[in-house]
């Protein structure tokens, strides 16, 4: 009876110790997640990556702002380079306009000095006549209208000019009006249309010069005083407020002679009708 209750009794104490030693056992070898060779090492390269990341993001915002940074310096470059431009784009046209205006005095000088050429021929007496006949009044020798009546078209075309420079609006306008009788074919022929164009532009006889300013235009399409002309053509209609012919005429000489001071003048025209609304 004893025998048997002692076996039991072993029996239950070596059951409990293999179930502690299995447990103990088990115990040994679950290592927690936290030292576990596998995760520490999963675990580092995730922290070097995000590292990584984390540097690459930074050069990529840092690059960006390099850029950014080359981008605006460029620009401010370029803006330098296009006022620099933009100034002397500005100077050019200011002394071109200059230039302009400055050959157009000397070809104005020229002109005045060819047609004052000394006019040689008799005098009746033996003598001849020189340059002073190109003076002469209108109305002398024979009553004829031409300023030197015994002259060439030269002389009458000088007469004529200088009674226009002094002011003498009206002799001038019969001065002109008669050399165009007297020499239809004179080289000096477009000029002295034109200049009779001038004396009625100037005594505010607007209709009268916008016909000899148009024969100008319609009989001389060569004529060095066609630019002029088409000026002097907007400029009238413009004093008889004929806006779209005036506008037509200006646009012309700045279309058709680019460079020229009258195209200068037509531009400033133009941009005054604009101003007031025409």
């Amino acid at each position: 009876m004893r025998t048997s209750r002692t076996s039991s009794l072993r029996s239950s104490v070596l059951r409990n110790l293999l179930l502690a030693a299995t447990v103990s056992a088990l115990a040994a070898c679950a290592v927690s997640p936290e030292e576990d060779p596998v995760q520490i090492k999963m675990n580092d390269l995730d922290r070097r990556l995000e590292r990584l990341e984390r540097v690459l993001a930074n050069q990529s915002l840092l690059e960006l702002a390099q850029q950014l940074q080359r981008l605006q310096g460029e620009t401010r470059e370029l803006r330098g380079e296009l006022e620099q431009l933009q100034h002397t784009a500005e100077t050019a046209k200011r002394q071109q306009k200059d230039l302009y205006s400055d050959i157009d005095r000397r070809l104005q000088a020229i002109e005045s000095a060819r047609v004052a050429l000394p006019i040689t021929g008799s005098d009746g007496n033996g003598g001849t006549t020189g340059a002073t006949d190109a003076a002469s009044p209108a109305g002398t020798g024979g009553g004829s209208a031409l300023p030197v009546p015994s002259g060439s078209d030269r002389a009458n075309y000088q007469a004529a000019f200088d009674l226009l420079k002094n002011g003498q609006y009206e002799r001038a306008r019969a001065a002109f009006q008669q050399f165009m009788v007297a020499f239809p074919d004179s080289a000096l022929a477009d000029n002295a249309q034109y200049w009779l164009g001038e004396t009625h532009y100037v005594m505010r006889n607007f209709p009268e010069a916008l016909k000899a300013f148009r024969r100008v235009v319609e009989n001389w399409p060569e004529s060095r005083k066609l630019a002029d002309a088409w000026l002097k053509l907007g400029y009238t209609e413009y004093e008889l407020k004929n806006w779209a012919a005036a506008r037509e005429a200006l646009n012309r000489v700045a279309r058709e002679h680019k460079d020229t001071t009258a195209a200068t003048e037509a531009g400033t025209r133009l941009q005054r009708m604009t101003a007031e609304g025409h």
